[in-house]
C-alpha cells in the first residue's frame, strides 16, 4: 500500500512543561494516496491538531511525520505541497474571484497571465464560470467556499487538508458541497485529510474514517464497518444515534438483552457486555406481540419518517419509523423486536 500522508507514533503535547497534558498520544495511522480519510471526534479530541501537523503548522513533540514517502516532520508548510482549506474561507475581500484564485501562483512566481489562465480553469473544476469578476461579497456563502477550495486546488497540492469546511454552511448547501468536494477528489485522485465533527458528513465523503477520543485512536475503517461494527461504547455512541444498553453474554454465543437473543457478528467472551442499537434497527409491532412491550411516550413528524419514544422495561427506547401510514397515537402499546442490522455488541469502556 502507498501513503500519501503517514504518522508513526505521533505525541503532541503544547508547551514546554513536561507535566502538560498531551494533545494526541502516540498516534500511527496511514492514508493512502488517492483516497479521502475522514478524521472525526468530539471537540478536544485532538483531530485538529493532526491536521495542522499533516500542514507543517504544528510539530510533533515525538514521532515521525511522511508525505509521499519522504520525512517532513521537521519541514514547514511551504516544503510539504499541502494547501489546506480552512472552515473560514479567508478570501481577500478586496480581489476579485480570479485575483482570490491565481493569489497562491502569484506569490509562487508564476508570470499574471499563466496565473489567471489556470485560475479561470480551475474555476470550471468547481462548477464556478463566468464568476471571474465577482467580488467576495457578491457571492453566496456555498460559492464563496468553491472559490476557496478553487484556490486550494490551483497549487496542485500533493495532500488537500479541509477543516470543518461545511459548519458554515446550511443543510441542503453541506450536502450539494459534500457532493461536490467528494466529486472532485475522486475525478482528480486526490489524496485528502478532513476533520469534521460531523458523523453523516463522514459518512457521506469518506473512503476511511478515524475516530479519535482524548488524543488517541478509538478506531479506524471504512464508512460502513464504522457505523454497523463499532468496537467501543464510544464508538458506538459517537457514529449515530445508537442507544446503549446493557447485555449478557451467553456460554452458547448468544446475547440476553432482556427478553431479546442476539447473535453477535463475532464472537464474544462471555459476561457483561453492551449492546448498541441503532433506532433504525427496531422493529414495531402494533399487536402489541413478541419482543419488548413499549408504551408510546412521545412522537415526532419529520417529513419522511416519525421518530417514536417508548417507555419499556430497558428503559426509554428512541425508534425511526419509515412508515406514514400507519400512524401511532400517544399511550399505544407495541412489541418491540430487533433486525438483523443495526445491532452490535460492544465492548465496555
Amino acid at each position: 500500500m502507498s501513503f500519501g500522508v503517514e504518522f508513526k507514533d505521533i505525541t503532541k503535547r503544547y508547551g514546554t512543561d513536561p507535566s502538560a497534558p498531551f494533545a494526541v498520544k502516540g498516534v500511527s495511522f496511514g492514508i493512502e494516496k488517492g483516497t479521502l480519510t475522514t478524521i472525526l471526534g468530539p471537540s478536544g479530541c485532538g483531530k485538529t491538531t493532526v491536521l495542522r501537523m499533516i500542514a507543517g503548522l504544528e510539530s510533533p513533540t515525538a514521532g515521525q511525520i511522511f508525505i509521499e514517502g519522504r520525512e517532513v516532520t521537521t519541514l514547514g508548510p511551504a516544503e510539504r505541497n499541502v494547501s489546506m482549506m480552512f472552515q473560514s474561507y479567508a478570501l481577500f475581500p478586496h480581489m476579485n474571484v480570479v485575483e482570490n484564485v491565481a493569489y497562491g501562483l502569484r506569490m509562487s512566481g508564476v508570470p499574471k497571465e499563466t496565473a489567471r489562465t489556470r485560475a479561470v480553469e480551475t474555476l470550471k473544476n468547481v462548477g464556478l464560470v463566468g464568476y471571474d469578476e465577482r467580488m467576495p461579497s457578491e457571492l453566496s456563502g456555498g460559492q464563496q467556499q468553491r472559490v476557496a477550495l478553487a484556490r486550494a486546488l490551483i497549487l496542485e497540492p500533493e495532500i488537500l487538508l479541509f477543516d470543518e469546511p461545511l459548519s458554515n454552511l446550511d443543510a441542503r448547501l453541506r450536502r450539494d458541497m459534500r457532493e461536490e468536494i467528494r466529486a472532485i477528489q475522486q475525478r482528480l485522485k486526490l489524496t485528502v485529510a478532513y476533520v469534521t465533527h460531523d458523523q453523516s458528513e463522514a459518512l457521506a465523503v469518506s473512503d476511511t474514517i478515524i475516530v479519535m477520543n482524548d488524543g488517541l485512536i478509538a478506531q479506524s475503517g471504512t464508512p460502513q464497518e464504522m457505523y454497523e461494527r463499532p468496537g467501543s461504547e464510544f464508538v458506538a455512541g459517537f457514529m449515530g444515534e445508537a442507544m446503549l444498553f446493557p447485555g449478557d453474554a451467553k456460554a452458547d454465543g448468544l446475547v440476553s438483552l432482556g427478553p431479546l437473543q442476539i447473535v453477535p457478528r463475532q464472537a464474544v467472551t462471555p459476561g457483561k457486555v453492551k449492546v448498541a442499537v441503532r433506532p433504525e434497527a427496531w422493529q414495531i409491532d402494533r399487536s402489541g406481540a413478541g419482543g419488548v412491550r413499549g408504551k408510546l411516550l412521545k412522537r415526532s413528524y419529520l417529513g419522511s419518517l416519525f421518530e417514536y419514544t417508548f417507555e419499556t422495561a430497558l428503559g426509554n427506547i428512541f425508534v425511526v419509523s419509515p412508515d406514514l401510514a400507519h400512524v401511532l397515537d400517544i399511550g399505544a402499546e407495541v412489541g418491540l423486536s430487533l433486525a438483523d442490522h443495526g445491532v452490535s455488541v460492544v465492548r465496555v469502556d
